[in-house]
């Protein structure tokens, strides 16, 4: 490998259900090397934690991290969906792994099936964490010891309740069209997804999960951990956010080259790709100095892979989850052309029928969009941020009521907007789950449909058979009133 070419650290993005240890994971992770205070420990970065070589080498202890030549890992600790965009150049995701955690004792519940999809959709290699083995009834948890040991420990009835939740999950991945299997029966990683029973809380299995990781980037994603050291930078932006003494900032995470305090930086903008120069760089500090007034660092350059929150001018109409790019005087015009295209595949306003949707970043309109398409659901327009009045009025001038509605993924809805709907009798579908989305509007259109077809058949004219009743004749013409009784079918007014 050449000077200037070097393997940069993997970057892990964490997804799986609400409560089944996404946090939990993550601060354990933390919070031992951190503890520790390994030569060499943990760096906070903006949004995500890198954990060096030197520290995986202090707990996963196996001979085969030795060989590694991979510079350590860098967990995102933003949302599952914020680490996917439309970078169609990297295979669409900002992870080069994931881990998808499931509560053992649950299996799979709604958001793991999001999370599921969003990894088939981005072809992002991912590892199950079997998280809470610590809660299987009779098991004995030791902190942090590997899971091969802990097995052997316990006693038939913990063994045998754990197989059978593994399988559980098994047959939940194969559902989805995934093979996999515990991750110490696996003999080969390309047609199996490993699954790899931890415990968060005490940290049981950790240690063969961080080394599963680092083994499949080391064998499968060299390629693409192949960093040009000195090049321009190439990132993703996670998050805008108010800071006060600093306006408008992104945070960042730069996944190739290098970012410089000056450098002139294109990003994904509301309108069109804003084009800024970079005032400051900030980190956060080191965790043991956190109660220091200021919660940043100012450095001069971040190198990928690393998460970084960006301070330059004109950053209010920037947008999560868009590329983001370092660019020389002469590049600028190719690189705005680049960035528009990335945002553009995914943002859409057409003129044809069809629904509107809303969502919180790129990464999750794409995927909203995705499963939209494959229900064959025409959209009409397609743009990140809230809900607002202009949508409302756009959607209520949709011909067919089907597309009469708003869809909102983790965002919000103005109070105008909320009026609106209401006056122009626009549905407005809010979730944080893509699939109830799709769900909640396919159940809405049937209703429509079902209701649309009973007004059809209560204006068809149905045959009825009936009886005079004798004595009940009271008018014989003009017009005739008598008594009757229905013997069959149904009787309207104004029947012939």
């Amino acid at each position: 490998m050449s000077e200037k070419k070097r393997l940069r650290t993997p970057i892990v993005s964490v997804l799986g259900h609400v409560d089944h240890g996404k946090t939990t994971l993550l601060d354990t992770i933390r919070g031992t090397f951190v503890a520790k205070r390994e030569a060499g420990g943990i760096t906070q970065h903006i949004g995500a934690t890198e954990v060096p070589l030197d520290a995986l080498k202090s707990v996963c202890k196996s001979p085969l991290i030795e060989k590694t030549k991979i510079p350590g890992l860098l967990f995102i600790d933003t949302p599952g969906h914020h680490a996917f965009t439309s970078l169609r150049e990297r295979g669409g995701a900002l992870a080069d792994l994931a881990i998808l955690i499931v509560d053992i004792n649950e299996g799979f519940r709604p958001q793991t099936v999001e999370a599921v999809n969003i990894l088939r959709r981005f072809r992002t290699p991912f590892v199950v964490a079997a998280n809470k083995i610590d809660k299987i009834p009779g098991w004995k948890s030791e902190k942090w010891r590997p899971f091969t040991e802990a097995f052997k420990k316990q006693n038939e009835n913990a063994q045998r309740l754990l197989e059978e939740r593994i399988y559980r999950i098994v047959e939940s991945l194969y559902s989805h069209g995934f093979s996999s299997e515990r991750y110490d029966r696996i003999r080969d990683f390309t047609r199996n997804v490993c699954i790899v029973p931890i415990s968060a809380l005490t940290g049981e299995g950790v240690p063969d999960l961080l080394l599963v990781i680092m083994g499949l980037a080391q064998r499968f994603l060299e390629d693409e951990l192949k960093l040009q050291v000195d090049g321009p930078a190439k990132g993703t932006v996670l998050e805008v956010k108010e800071e006060k003494g600093f306006g408008t900032t992104v945070d960042a995470i730069i996944y190739d080259g290098v970012i410089r305090v000056g450098d002139t930086i294109v990003l994904g903008g509301i309108k069109e790709p804003i084009v800024t120069k970079v005032r400051a760089l900030l980190k956060p500090r080191p965790l043991k100095e956190m109660r220091v007034e200021s919660r940043f660092v100012n450095v001069q350059e971040a190198v990928a892979a690393s998460g970084v929150k960006i301070v330059a001018p004109d950053l209010e109409g920037a947008l999560a989850g868009s590329p983001l790019r370092v660019a020389s005087e002469e590049e600028i015009p190719k690189v705005m052309e680049e960035v528009k295209a990335a945002v553009g595949e995914v943002r859409i306003s057409t003129d044809e029928e069809g629904v509107i949707i809303k969502a919180d970043t790129l990464g999750s309109l794409e995927a909203l969009l995705g499963e939209l398409r494959e229900k064959k659901i025409p959209v009409r327009k397609a743009d990140v941020g809230d809900i607002t009045k202009s949508d409302v009025v756009e959607a209520a001038t949709m011909e067919n009521e089907f597309y009469r509605c708003v869809i909102g993924f983790n965002v919000r809805m103005t109070q105008e907007a909320r009026e609106t709907a209401a006056q122009e009798g626009v549905r407005i579908f809010l979730n944080n789950i893509i699939y109830a989305l799709v769900d909640d509007y396919i159940g809405w259109v049937e209703k429509l449909k079902s209701e649309s077809e009973r007004k059809k058949l209560e204006i068809i004219a149905k045959p009825a058979k009936i009886m005079i009743l004798p004595g009940f004749v009271f008018r014989r013409s003009n017009p005739a009133i008598v008594g009757i009784r229905v013997l069959a079918g149904n009787l309207h007014n104004n029947s012939e």
